[in-house]
């Protein structure tokens, strides 16, 4: 059976294509030529069931002529697009640009689920990108070696309600906080431009008068309503190494909804930094 997979930038593509081989999945990827790494296609050149095609970004009715001369009828989205290269970069087609004119906001969701409803008509059926990834979902509980102390879980608290508004409204879905003040809330740039853009204001704030102790907590979540099939909460190394360059000691994820990539290693290093990271229900 084959599987389409539309790839982003990072590693998620590629954990998605190791997991989805090694279900006997033959797998036709769908590369994204602003985003996707180039070593995709050196992982095509060593097996025969990995097919690559490359395509730009608002190439939406070329991304449906491969699919169907593949003969694919369900895929998966993996890795990040950047929200300022899908409203800003792409030349789109016209399949994309009579999309693009008939939304009501332009945001991510609104965006992609309009894409997954055009898949749809055409017989593709978007999958969740978790779908093959499930071991990878953050569990409830301290997932470090300590836990957050007192400080750190006043600010999560305070945290996951200003995230969880900002998320709503599909603008980010990470805020940075400081004894329960808000630093930083993400938006365009990502997670990890966030984190570092709270780093940079607290270094800022060391040479004034400031109640604010640079002691950062970093809270993620996902949307209210969450579509598993795009935009999944992810974390990986770099951010771990975002926040020991920023002064965070403390990040807060969603169980069952968020994506921890290279596991082992990012707990390791995070307890190593005395990094607490919590994984709460929704």
């Amino acid at each position: 059976m084959k599987l389409g997979l539309i790839a982003g930038n990072g590693r998620f593509p590629f954990l998605l294509l190791e997991a989805a081989r090694a279900q006997g999945f033959a797998v036709v990827v769908a590369a994204i030529r602003e985003e996707t790494d180039a070593e995709i296609s050196h992982r095509a050149a060593m097996d025969e069931r990995i097919t690559v095609h490359w395509l730009s970004l608002g190439e939406l009715s070329r991304l449906i002529e491969v699919f169907h001369k593949e003969g694919v009828s369900m895929a998966v989205m993996a890795g990040q697009v950047k929200h300022r290269q899908i409203f800003s970069a792409i030349r789109p087609d016209w399949r994309l640009a009579k999309l693009l004119l008939n939304l009501r906001t332009r945001n991510t969701d609104m965006l992609l689920g309009a894409v997954a409803k055009v898949l749809a008509d055409e017989g593709i059926e978007l999958l969740s990108s978790t779908a093959f990834l499930e071991p990878l979902l953050a569990e409830e509980g301290v997932l470090t070696g300590r836990a957050p102390d007192d400080e750190e879980r006043k600010n999560i608290e305070y945290g996951l309600g200003v995230a969880r508004a900002v998320a709503g409204f599909d603008i980010g879905q990470t805020v940075v906080v400081a004894a329960q003040a808000c630093v930083a809330v993400e938006a365009m740039e990502g997670t990890d431009a966030a984190i570092a853009r709270a780093g940079r204001l607290m270094e800022a704030l060391e040479g004034e008068a400031s109640t604010l102790e640079r002691r950062l907590t970093v809270v993620k979540v996902a949307k209210p309503e969450q579509d598993m099939r795009f935009d999944v909460p992810v974390i990986g190394m770099k951010t771990v190494e975002t926040m020991m360059a920023a002064g965070a000691s403390c990040l807060s994820v969603e169980a069952g909804r968020t994506l921890l990539f290279d596991r082992e290693a990012l707990l390791a290093r995070a307890t190593a930094a005395g990094i607490a990271i919590v994984a709460i229900p929704r």
